[in-house]
């Protein structure tokens, strides 16, 4: 009887110990937004910011395992803070929705600096050390991750092409919604979220890409989800949309087609309750558009959800530093503690400390489980998204014959041609021959007919999703021509967005208007020129 008695309660327990790991595999953020979940996301909000001071900071004594002295802090301290507390809580909470919603999506970073956030998010999911092993998820790994960052022979202060994911590198501003408009173009199952800088939000050509919706088709496209983050500061100057009412953002936004739902605060806790419960209602929305126009084949334009942001410049960061105010203020901007000397060791060391690092990772540098287990798995996480590393997407693009457009010229004056017209005639074929891919657009400011392209309206239309005239000239909300916004910069980032997740096109325009964006195609040349030497 003892022994049958044994085997049932070894049975019993056996059975409560599969319940137990079951339970263990359920992901707790498909579930209701919990007290324990927000306290894990507010652990990996505070691990993201402390290994983005340390990239700022440090050379050695990566877990502060004893006082800081002035051999272990850089000599020369490059890089920005102001943008990246608030940037690093965005990224906690596309984690999570990624799992709930089981979503393919990208991140775009827009503010000029601040590329300390995304490495320092990437290497705690492990997508950073998995694509550079040499910076391992340890104290090894960390001294590394620290110092390569803005240091001779490292790499840079902003998104570069070196940070994994990135599509966006924001050196040059006003590109991010641009680009990540090109992203979603033909990709209907993605999601490109974009932190808007609200200085960035100021310059011409992002103020223009608002209206990138009006050529949005919710049927084959995926979607964009802007986050304008409002934390106030330029680098010496307040932000005009940090200085605007709510009422007249609203306004703003709802002009541009847009439907802006506020999170806005200071106060870690109530603030991450807050961005889950309003990204949910967000991504809800874009899902309830996109299954109406797919069921229903309803192309008709939607007003698409954003979200506005106001946290305080360098959140988190002292208070105060030599007399002068730092967190919500313009001197958060670049490094809030300078360090010519040892008069601030001791504040740098207390702000550092104040993220408690002891209870983020363990003595060997490892971040603890419970809090990496808030990561998406494989290629949901970020970072290894194949969209935002496009080479691993691209097909190669079918091409005809160029010789079969050749022109025969016998004799002086006997033939009538134009070399342009030509040309349409091959991007046209170029256009049909890659219909099934629809992998393959053309971009250009409203000069199509008048460069002579005009064959390629024998396969294809202009893609318009604004209101519609029985007078207009081959306007859909389906087509291969990007022509229909007079603005280069536009078309540009576009095409830069579309190519870089992996698809074919190119840009005309007049040679006069081209100058207009030597700028961005130097940048892109740049940034092809550093992809070259990557593995």
């Amino acid at each position: 009887m003892k022994s049958d008695l044994g085997n049932v309660m070894n049975q019993e327990q056996l059975k409560e110990k599969r319940n137990q790991s079951n339970e263990k595999k359920v992901c707790a953020e498909k579930g209701p937004v919990t007290d324990e979940l927000i306290e894990r996301m507010n652990r990996w909000w505070r691990a993201a910011n402390y290994l983005s001071a340390g990239q700022l900071y440090l050379l050695d004594n990566s877990l502060l395992k004893e006082p800081l002295t002035m051999d272990m802090i850089k000599k020369k301290i490059v890089g920005h803070w102001g943008t990246v507390p608030g940037q690093n809580f965005v990224f906690v909470h596309l984690n999570r929705v990624i799992k709930r919603y089981d979503l393919d999506l990208i991140l775009l970073s827009g503010p000029g600096h601040g590329g300390n956030f995304l490495i320092a998010n990437e290497y705690l999911d492990g997508s950073y050390s998995e694509i550079y092993p040499n910076v391992s998820q340890d104290i090894k790994g960390m001294k590394k991750l620290f110092k390569q960052f803005s240091f001779p022979g490292g790499v840079p202060s902003h998104c570069a092409p070196e940070t994994p994911g990135s599509i966006n590198e924001g050196g040059e501003l006003g590109y991010s919604i641009a680009h990540a408009f090109g992203a979603v173009f033909d990709n209907p199952e993605l999601i490109a979220a974009v932190v808007v800088g609200d200085g960035e939000a100021e310059t011409g050509p992002l103020a223009t890409s608002w209206h990138s919706n009006k050529f949005l088709n919710p049927v084959t496209d995926g979607a964009v989800l802007p986050i304008l983050h409002l934390n106030g500061y330029k680098i010496a100057n307040p932000t005009i949309f940090a200085r605007m009412s709510r009422e007249e953002i609203t306004d703003f936004f709802h002009g541009c087609g847009w439907e802006p739902y506020f999170v806005e605060g200071n106060e870690p806790l109530a603030m991450h309750r807050l961005m889950a419960e309003t990204l949910d209602k967000v991504i809800e929305e874009i899902q309830e558009i996109q299954e109406n126009a797919r069921k229903n084949n309803d192309t008709k334009r939607p007003r698409w959800p954003m979200i506005i942001l106001r946290t305080p410049k360098g959140w988190t960061a002292p208070k105060i530093v030599d007399g002068q105010r730092i967190e919500d203020n313009f001197l958060a901007h670049q490094v809030p503690i300078a360090m010519e000397d040892d008069h601030n060791l001791k504040l740098l060391e207390e702000w550092l400390r104040s993220y408690h690092p002891e209870e983020l990772f363990d003595d060997e540098g490892k971040l603890f489980k419970d809090i990496a287990e808030l990561a998406p798995e494989g290629h949901k996480r970020i970072g290894l998204n194949p969209h935002g590393n496009g080479g691993k997407l691209l097909k190669e693009l079918k091409m005809p014959d160029y010789r079969e457009y050749g022109i025969d010229v016998k004799g002086h004056g006997e033939i009538d041609a134009q070399d342009m017209s030509r040309l349409g005639e091959f991007v046209r074929d170029i256009i049909r021959l890659n219909e099934d891919n629809r992998n393959f657009r053309v971009f250009g400011p409203d000069e199509t007919n008048s460069n002579r392209l005009n064959a390629v309206f024998d396969v294809t239309d202009r893609v318009w999703n604004l209101e519609r005239y029985d007078t207009d000239d081959h306007l859909a909300p389906y087509g291969r021509v990007m022509d229909s916004m007079l603005s280069e910069h536009m078309c540009e980032g576009w095409l830069e967005g579309y190519l870089l997740t992996g698809r074919h096109g190119f840009f005309a325009t007049y040679e006069a208007f081209a100058r207009i964006i030597d700028s961005m195609a130097a940048q892109h040349a740049k940034w092809l020129k550093v992809c070259r030497d990557l593995p």
